[in-house]
């Protein structure tokens, strides 16, 4: 089998990795415009149909941690095509659901299995070393375009054909990106020798050598939870009076937020030159600023649309940032890395969405945009004490 340096890559392999990270990625996010209809036909409350969006979340964060790092023992094509293929069954499954507890259940199942498009990341990094920027790139904005891309899919395909159909689609794109990755993605050599077990205690052993990456993932788990917690409640915001919008208008704030994905890998830019604080420090003040717009306009369609754009934009180039920062720190640890980081991220998503369903329940929309605003202001924190610790231990 050969190493990754020695795969000889076809001009397409590269966009079909980013396509598939896409699809895949997407079925973590299809629920958050469409909770309100999901809930309906399983007979289930606002706060029970809220929890779907932390379960998924914390199924991807779970495939992260006991998942992902297999991607550095085995065979990373294999890994792929098998879980995308299980993804295909979960989602028919997920698609016929008659009750809240099989929703559920199916919805922890789609997080793990989605975990492909986090394998597919690293391995991309690995297969073209000498434009490892460029193509992690690329396949990062596929990651960036199915996560915000699934809202403005899934809205739309609920309002003409009802939520199942979201699904049912989604288990066909991708089981035929699945066969296109077994016939078409490269055997790569894994280089990690050791058992499941010293696998999962390297990872742990990450955490305590790198401090950067203890700094990366917990600034990146309240920014993420910033983000999640958000969308959901903004779901709930917009389709109540006095706004009162169909899951189709909801779902086409998406495209507003993949502009702001699109501006956001310019940030990248400044990591590579040296400038990871001054990145971070403009990413998390355009957050803070954005959820301020909206506190002030709560019912403003303008002020929503431009918080939208600015807001992703900032936690997306908060996430490309700390992404440059930690690939830095181990060349041969890239998807264990990615494990400690993504994990960490996504259970600050779960918990960024709870805590904005529980904002929600007790105080709407006013509370809901006051805890984004606390999320928002820690991360800040988190950023210049970062910076401080930095500049001391440097000065020493």
């Amino acid at each position: 089998m050969p190493t990754a340096s020695k795969v000889k890559l076809h001009p397409a392999i590269i966009p079909l990795m980013a396509i598939a990270a896409g699809i895949i990625v997407a079925n973590i996010y299809y629920n958050q415009p469409i909770l309100k209809e999901i809930g309906a036909s399983v007979g289930a409350s606002e706060i029970e149909i809220g929890k779907v969006a932390m379960l998924s979340q914390i199924g991807y964060g779970l495939g992260m941690f006991f998942v992902l790092p297999l991607g550095d023992k085995v065979n990373r094509k294999n890994l792929i095509v098998l879980l995308a293929g299980l993804l295909t069954l979960i989602l028919i499954v997920f698609a016929m659901a008659k009750t809240i507890l099989v929703v559920y259940i199916l919805s922890l199942l789609i997080g793990i299995c989605s975990v492909p498009a986090q394998i597919i990341l690293p391995m991309a990094a690995t297969l073209d070393p000498v434009n490892r920027g460029k193509t992690v790139g690329k396949v990062f904005s596929g990651i960036l375009v199915g996560i915000l891309g699934a809202r403005v899919i899934s809205g739309l395909i609920a309002e003409w054909l009802g939520w199942r159909y979201v699904y049912g689609i989604s288990a066909g794109m991708v089981l035929v990106i699945t066969i296109l990755l077994k016939l078409y993605l490269p055997n790569v050599a894994p280089k990690f020798k050791g058992n499941y077990f010293n696998l999962l205690k390297s990872t742990l052993t990450l955490i305590k050598e790198h401090r950067v990456l203890r700094q990366a993932c917990l600034l990146g788990s309240f920014t993420f939870g910033v983000f999640c917690s958000f969308w959901t409640t903004l779901t709930f915001h917009l389709s109540t009076a006095p706004l009162n919008y169909q899951t189709g208008t909801i779902g086409l704030f998406g495209l507003i937020a993949i502009g702001g994905a699109l501006v956001a890998p310019y940030f990248g830019k400044l990591a590579d030159k040296g400038n990871a604080y001054r990145s971070l420090l403009i990413s998390v003040s355009l957050m803070i600023g954005s959820v301020l717009l909206i506190k002030i306009f709560p019912f403003s369609v303008i002020a929503l649309m431009i918080s939208i754009f600015f807001l992703d934009i900032g936690v997306q180039a908060t996430q490309i940032t700390n992404f440059a920062r930690i690939y830095s720190l181990h060349e041969h640890a890239h998807s264990r890395l990615n494990t400690i980081y993504v994990t960490v991220y996504f259970i600050g998503g779960a918990l960024g969405t709870y805590c904005g369903l529980l904002s929600w329940k007790l105080g709407g929309w006013n509370l809901s945009t006051y805890q984004m605003l606390l999320w928002s202001g820690i991360a800040l924190t988190i950023v210049i004490v970062s910076q401080t610790v930095t500049r001391r231990r440097t000065v020493k």
